[in-house]
């Protein structure tokens, strides 16, 4: 059985300034109401972010429920924490990658869980506040890792300071769906050779320089599909993923639920052809054939919602 350690500190009046930029969770009531969470349930949440899910989860429940929750960056645990200490001290928060949740499961000495969630989309925290280069739209290190920047073992700025064009290329079309990612990566080799791009402003503007004026004016910034590429590269998301799932699937309880929320078309790809596989052999059922998304009033409060799907399962043997 998992040993809970009750965090006895209650957070302090300076924590609890990181909870004035609220993020808000996608799809929060569907995934409540389609994981169907009861007393005594153990749940884990493979991506904190900014814990509005966990912390919803235990506003309802209390310490009836057990949660597990993991993240790549300590600053989502310690907002987790605070956000989850007025209703539950049942819980345990782990910097972890969610492609190890087994090495956390098994730290924790928890074998099986009943309910998991994969938020795979950036909580507004990583977009506004990390300083790590995810927002086009702010001048900061070119860094795009989940992880601290000390420990990451690879950054946007090494991608675009090392990696050969084709291979730029690749990744921009590939993760990005990028149009013009062979001119992209012509121009960052090109700007490169004078000196290195070392932030996300100097990249702008290469791609800004590098791009067809009527694709700059398109409702869709310019910029989006290229960070998209880059951090989905430095991160190896789809690799993360696709280990993520089978892992969650083996710890999951018989009876017990999973659900992804995907923001990709890629990681969606990945999600439906798994669950579909698992689904022929009988091995789970699909809790919706057809993919939830956001209704249009989420939609319209947060607009980042507009492209999220959400695909659950249950485990029958």
């Amino acid at each position: 059985m998992l040993v809970w350690k009750e965090i006895s500190r209650l957070a302090s009046g300076s924590r609890m300034n990181v909870m004035k930029n609220v993020h808000q969770s996608v799809l929060l009531n569907e995934v409540l109401k389609y994981l169907d969470l009861k007393d005594g349930d153990i749940f884990l949440d493979a991506t904190l972010g900014g814990g509005g899910h966990s912390r919803e989860i235990a506003k309802k429940f209390g310490e009836k429920i057990q949660i597990i929750g993991l993240d790549l960056d300590p600053e989502a645990l310690k907002r987790t924490e605070t956000a989850l200490l007025p209703f539950s001290r049942k819980f345990a928060l782990r910097v972890a990658n969610f492609r190890n949740l087994d090495s956390v499961l098994e730290e924790l000495g928890q074998k099986k869980i009943t309910k998991i969630l994969f938020d795979l989309g950036l909580s507004s925290n990583e977009l506004e506040e990390s300083g790590r280069g995810f927002s086009f739209k702010k001048d900061e290190p070119l860094l795009m890792s989940f992880a601290d920047p000390e420990s990451a073992k690879l950054t946007a700025r090494v991608i675009v300071n090392n990696w050969q064009e084709e291979n730029l290329a690749d990744i921009l079309y590939g993760f990005g769906g990028e149009r013009f990612s062979r001119r992209i990566a012509k121009a960052i080799v090109e700007e490169r050779k004078k000196q290195p791009i070392e932030t996300t402003s100097e990249l702008v503007s290469i791609l800004q320089k590098a791009l067809p004026s009527f694709y700059c004016r398109s409702r869709t910034h310019f910029a989006t599909r290229t960070f998209q590429a880059l951090r989905m590269a430095v991160n190896d998301e789809l690799g993360a993923l696709d280990e993520g799932l089978r892992k969650g699937y083996e710890h999951l309880e018989v009876g017990g639920r999973m659900a992804v929320i995907s923001f990709h078309s890629l990681e969606d790809r990945m999600v439906k052809k798994y669950f579909a596989g698992l689904a022929q052999q009988l091995l789970v059922k699909l809790i919706s054939k057809k993919v939830i998304v956001p209704t249009e009033e989420e939609v319209k409060e947060n607009p980042r919602s507009r492209s999220a799907k959400l695909r659950l399962i249950e485990k029958l043997k």
